[in-house]
């Protein structure tokens, strides 16, 4: 009896070991490095450069702009802002006086008619992008800011515009890190 239920274990644990090791490890690393060879700059996070090879963000991320002078992103409510370590939406529900009192507030200093996503943060707080119309709605703002004319910032931000993934999933978007990115390039006043 003894020899038999050892007889049993011992393939049992060999054939445990051996898909351990095999889905635990080998695999892993194998569609690691496939994705590194493949796609290397998506295996890395989407990692943005600006022109002096300086670390600017990831394309993945949102983050915080200061200043009039670049296009500013959904509000987070990840944290005290834009932190990833604390990614997540405020959890405040429609009747929430707090979230009534910040979107009435962000709506009396952008205006009556900005776009929603300028008002409302997105379910993760870290969302990159934003809607055409809210990057148009910043367009005077930006260019007033930088001393250069509005049809040249209105350009960058048509250039700037992603269609749905594959023409079909989503809806246009604009990258607020490439936009910024972009209107720097461009110059105007620092």
């Amino acid at each position: 009896m003894r020899s038999d239920l050892v007889s049993g274990l011992r393939p049992a644990l060999l054939l445990t070991l051996v898909f351990a090791a095999l889905l635990g490890i080998v695999y892993p690393l194998v569609l690691t490095g496939a994705g590194r060879l493949l796609f290397p700059a998506q295996a890395n996070g989407s990692l943005v450069r600006d022109d002096a090879g300086t670390l600017r963000g990831s394309m993945l991320l949102g983050q915080s702009f200061a200043g009039d002078r670049y296009f500013q992103g959904r509000p987070s409510a990840a944290g005290n802002g834009y932190d990833p370590l604390a990614s997540s939406g405020s959890n405040l529900g429609p009747a929430s006086k707090k979230l009534i009192d910040r979107v009435t507030a962000d709506q009396k200093r952008l205006g009556a008619d900005a776009p929603a996503d300028l008002l409302l943060a997105s379910a993760s707080g870290l969302d990159p992008e934003i809607s055409p119309a809210a990057a148009r709605f910043q367009v005077t703002r930006v260019a007033r800011a930088r001393g250069i004319a509005p049809d040249r910032v209105a350009q960058l931000v048509e250039a700037n515009v992603q269609g749905p993934l594959l023409g079909l999933i989503g809806e246009p978007r604009v990258n607020v890190l490439a936009l910024n990115l972009a209107l720097d390039r461009q110059g105007g006043a620092r």
